[in-house]
C-alpha cells in the first residue's frame, strides 16, 4: 500500500476537523458575547414569524397557504433564514479571514463550507419554534414528516454549491457582494414562503419549480401538509440543487489561485 493511500484518511479527517474546529468558532463568536446566548436561534425566527403572521392573518386576508398558517409560514420560514444567511456570508467568506486564508494549509473550501454548517447548526437549533406552533397550533403530522433531513440534505447541497461559487466570485468581483443581497430580497418572494407553490397560476408554477428551494419548501413541508406536495417541483429542486453543486465542484478549483491573488 502506498503511503498515499496511508494518508488519505488522516487527511480527510483533518480537514473535518479543521471544519468543525471552525464552525464551532463561528458559533462561539456569534453567541459569546450575547447574555441571551443560544436562545437568540430561537427569538430570531419566533419574532419574524410573529410579524409575517399579524400581517398576512391579522392584516391582510389572506388566500393563500393553509391552516395552521403560521405552521404553513414557520415550515419554510426558517429554512428561508438558514439560506439567506449563508449566502450574505458567503460574500465575505474569504474577506473575512483574509490572512488566515493565505497564510494556512486548511482547504480553502472549509472557509465555505464551515458557513454552511455553522448556519446549519443554528437552523437545527430554531426547529423547537416549529415543535411549539406545531403543537399548540393543532397541526396535523403524518408520515411524510420523514421527507424532513431529506430537505436539510438537499438544502445543504444546494448551499455548499453556492458558496464554493460565490464565495471566490465576490472576492475577484466585488460589486458582486452587494448584488447578491438584491438577488436575495427578490428571492424571498420569489420562493414559496408566505404562499404555496399551488397558489401560483399556470405558466407560474412552472417556472417556480426552477427554483430550487421551492421544491426543499416543499419537502419541509409536506408532512405537515400532505397536499402541497408536487412532484415536478421536487424532481426539479433536487435535479437543480445537485447541478449547482456539480458546478461549484468544477469552478471552485479553478478560482482558487486568482482568489488567491486578490487577498
Amino acid at each position: 500500500m502506498t503511503s498515499a493511500a496511508v494518508g488519505a484518511p488522516g487527511s480527510v479527517r483533518r480537514s473535518l476537523h479543521s471544519l468543525w474546529l471552525l464552525s464551532a468558532r463561528d458559533l462561539r463568536v456569534r453567541y459569546s458575547t450575547s447574555a441571551l446566548g443560544y436562545l437568540w436561534s430561537v427569538l430570531d425566527p419566533l419574532v419574524m414569524t410573529g410579524i409575517y403572521w399579524f400581517v398576512f392573518t391579522q392584516v391582510f386576508h389572506r388566500s393563500v397557504g393553509e391552516d395552521p398558517y403560521i405552521v404553513f409560514l414557520i415550515t419554510a420560514l426558517l429554512p428561508w433564514v438558514w439560506f439567506n444567511s449563508a449566502v450574505t456570508d458567503f460574500t465575505k467568506a474569504f474577506k473575512k479571514d483574509a490572512r488566515l486564508v493565505r497564510s494556512t494549509s486548511i482547504p480553502r473550501w472549509i472557509w465555505v463550507n464551515r458557513i454552511v454548517l455553522s448556519k446549519g447548526i443554528e437552523f437545527l437549533f430554531s426547529l423547537p419554534v416549529l415543535a411549539l406552533f406545531a403543537v399548540f397550533g393543532g397541526a396535523q403530522v403524518s408520515w411524510a414528516l420523514l421527507a424532513f433531513p431529506l430537505a436539510v440534505l438537499l438544502q445543504t447541497t444546494l448551499l455548499v454549491g453556492l458558496g464554493l461559487i460565490v464565495a471566490p466570485l465576490c472576492v475577484m468581483f466585488g460589486d458582486l457582494e452587494r448584488t447578491t443581497r438584491l438577488v436575495l430580497r427578490a428571492l424571498f418572494y420569489a420562493s414559496p414562503i408566505i404562499y404555496g407553490v399551488g397558489n401560483l397560476p399556470g405558466v407560474f408554477a412552472d417556472i417556480a419549480a426552477f427554483n430550487p428551494l421551492a421544491g426543499i419548501f416543499t419537502l419541509y413541508r409536506v408532512g405537515f401538509f400532505p397536499d402541497q406536495w408536487d412532484t415536478l417541483t421536487v424532481v426539479v429542486g433536487a435535479a437543480v440543487s445537485l447541478g449547482i453543486l456539480a458546478i461549484g465542484l468544477v469552478v471552485f478549483p479553478r478560482l482558487e489561485r486568482p482568489v488567491l491573488k486578490e487577498l
